[in-house]
Parts: C-alpha cells; structure tokens; sequence
C-alpha cells in the first residue's frame, strides 16, 4: 500500500474543529450545544456586501489578477490610511484569507529548516502553516498570570539562533485577546532590527479592541519597512469568514516579488469573495460602533461569569473575542470532549476548544480552554451556567 508523506502525518489536527464529530453526536441525541469552541461570529454580515454579489452581472466568474482586483486594492489603500497605515497598492497581494496570505508569507522569507517565534499560546494553525511550510516553530511562553503579555525580551534573546528568520505576533491575540502595547511593539523593533529579522503581524482583529484601548500596528513602527509583514482578513471585521478573502502587506519589494510567484501559481483569490470585500470597505461606521459595543457586554459576561466559579480564572482580555480561561481540571482534551460525550445539564452541554492545541511545548494548556464568545449574551449566560454545572461532577476535577 503507498504511504503518505512525513509532512502530512506531522500535519497538526485542528483542536478547534477535531470536537466536531462528538458535538454532531451530542445533537443527534437531542442535546443543545452551544458552540463556543470556535471564532464564527453571530453578527450579520453588512447588507452591502451581500447586495454586492445579489447584483453580480457578469456571464461568467473570470479569474482575477494573482495580486487581487486593482480597484479592490486601491480601495484598501484608503481604508488602511484611516488606520494611519501609508501604502500603496502594487504591496498587497490578496490572498484566499488570512491563511493563504500567512503561507505565502512563510514560504517567502524562509527555507526548510529555518525557524520563526512566536509568543504561546498561539493559533493553533501556524502550526499547520509551518508544517506546510517545512519550517520550525520556536514557541516564548506567555503566562496566563500576565494576561499573557509580552514575554521579556531576554526571552526572545535567548530562542534566536542562525536559523532564526521571523517573530509571528497576532494582534489584538487570537487565542488570548490580549491586546499588545505600543511599548511592546518597540521592543520587538529592536530585536527585529539588533537580529536582522522579519517581523509578521496578523492583526485581522484591529477593529475589536475594548475599554478605550488602541489598536497599534506594526505599520506605526519608523525604520521598518524592510522588515515587516502585515496579514489581515475581512473574516472577522464584516463576519463574512466564508467569503476566504485575507491580503499580506509589504513595503519590502524583494519580500513582494517572492510572494507574487506564489499568487501566481495558485492563480487568484476568490472573484466572488474580492467583489463582497470591495464592497465591505464602504460599510457605515455606525456597524462597528454596534458591534463592538455587544462583543463588549459579551466579553464582560464570560470574564465575570468564569471568575465566579471555584477554581477558575482567566484575565480581561482587552481584544478579539477570546479567552483563555484556567479550570480546575485534569486534561482539557478529556474535559472537553467528556462534555459533549458524557454530560448534559437540563439537555444542554457546551463545546469549547483545548487549549493544549495553541501552545507548541508539549504539556502545557492541560487546565486551560478558549471560549470564542460569539453568541449573544443570553445564551453565553446560559452556557456558563452548564460549564459550572459540568465542573461540580466531572471525574477529573482537581480542587
């Protein structure tokens, strides 16, 4: 029988989407799941980008240019300027979501072998994105103590070796929420430019930053343009996560010229998804305004209701729509799928992801779980409710 390469039993299962089969099994024996194991909002997506591809007129859906439709990039550049990023639009290559936009990216500035830190816990699929790309992930532990800061930049001194070639941030954090400072930002200018490194910032979250607090990009940083890498994605900013349509941004042409081949062997995004993302740029402010105020009341709800509950604890994330939270159990990977397998509270359970999977050293995560609160409050209330209730019997519990 012909056995599969190395790289695709290496490949990392998804710990956000490996639950899927047992919370499909909970709901065939009438159990109501309330999914918070994953980031797909429950907000409407703006009515003008779904008018958009209602009134798509072509007789066929032709291919785009590789970089993505000029009229579409030319539209971001308008957009990025009122989040005081200068660019141009000959240094954005749309790519099919932020994922594409990250392997072209690692593909580009690195060789197998070479290596790219990252703060954990992280993504989960930078994992699978490094696999892909045959290179190695370097992981600097972020304590939930912090809030997950910035770890010291003594750190990041002590993972750099030759084969070091990139730090990868995510910015405001997916699965953390944390929020980096522009203090922290300018610590990593100086490691970036003391090691001659890239710095790649996937901050696909600028617009949900909470309780007055600023999103500062890596674009902000003087004297970098050599060196960094802005990933961002229309997904979570207009909830449109299926229409795949995510952009990688550099002022480095040689970083570009690279990437391009790449785009050009793939072909183009999606046609549909550039023409819904187009049309997005132009949604009413008044959309974000509403939006961020109820993820607000719904990150209040989680990080009030998880600190009420003996034993738990996770900090006030002040982005995204993450938490990491700390429980008192033995093995998230067990807790979490015991939840949907074993338990049920008045017929209803909950599906949360383990946090063993976003953190690359082996052994840690094992009390820890994100919860995406992308469901309104009421049912967040009401989810909680179970996850407390589920805490008071489970066999594993360690206080």
């Amino acid at each position: 029988m012909p056995k599969i390469s190395e790289k695709g039993k290496k490949m990392p299962a998804s710990p956000i989407r490996k639950l899927v089969p047992f919370a499909e099994a909970a709901k065939k024996r009438g159990v109501k799941v309330y999914y918070l194991n994953i980031g797909q909002p429950d907000i409407k997506t703006p009515e003008i980008a779904i008018e958009a591809i209602r009134n798509f007129q072509d007789k066929l859906v032709a291919y785009s240019h590789s970089a993505g439709y000029i009229s579409y990039r030319e539209k971001m550049v308008d957009y990025y300027v009122k989040n005081n990023i200068h660019i141009s639009a000959d240094q954005i290559i749309v790519a099919t979501g932020a994922s594409e936009a990250l392997l072209f990216t690692m593909q580009s500035i690195m060789d197998p072998g070479d290596e790219v830190i990252i703060p954990e816990p992280f993504y989960a699929n930078y994992n699978g994105f490094a696999t892909n790309a045959g290179i190695n992930v370097v992981p600097i532990f972020s304590a939930i103590e912090t809030g997950f800061a910035l770890p010291p930049i003594a750190e990041f001194e002590k993972a750099i070796t030759p084969r070091t070639k990139a730090i990868l941030i995510c910015n405001p954090n997916n699965p953390t929420g944390y929020l980096y400072s522009e203090e922290e930002l300018k610590v990593l200018k100086e490691i970036v430019i003391k090691h001659d490194l890239f710095l790649i910032a996937d901050e696909v979250y600028r617009e949900f930053c909470y309780d007055g607090r600023k999103h500062h990009s890596v674009m902000h940083l003087d004297g970098l343009d050599d060196n960094t890498i802005l990933i961002d994605s229309v997904s979570k900013r207009y909830s449109m996560c299926g229409v795949r349509i995510g952009v990688m941004i550099t002022k480095n042409k040689e970083v570009y010229d690279a990437a391009i081949k790449f785009a050009q062997a793939r072909l183009s995004p999606p046609s549909l998804g550039q023409i819904a993302a187009e049309a997005a740029l132009d949604t009413d402010s008044e959309y974000f305004s509403e939006v961020l105020a109820e993820y607000h009341k719904r990150r209040n709800t989680i990080y009030e209701s998880i600190n009420k509950i003996k034993g738990a604890f996770c900090p006030k994330p002040s982005g995204a729509f993450y938490v990491v939270a700390r429980l008192p159990i033995d093995n998230s990977d067990k807790f979490c799928q015991w939840l949907l397998e074993d338990f049920n509270y008045n017929n209803e359970t909950v599906m949360m992801a383990p946090a063993t999977g976003f953190y690359s050293t082996p052994g840690r995560g094992l009390d820890e779980v994100r919860i995406s609160y992308v469901l309104n409050v009421k049912d967040l209330n009401s989810a909680m409710n179970v996850l407390e209730q589920a805490l008071k019997v489970y066999p594993g519990r360690t206080i």
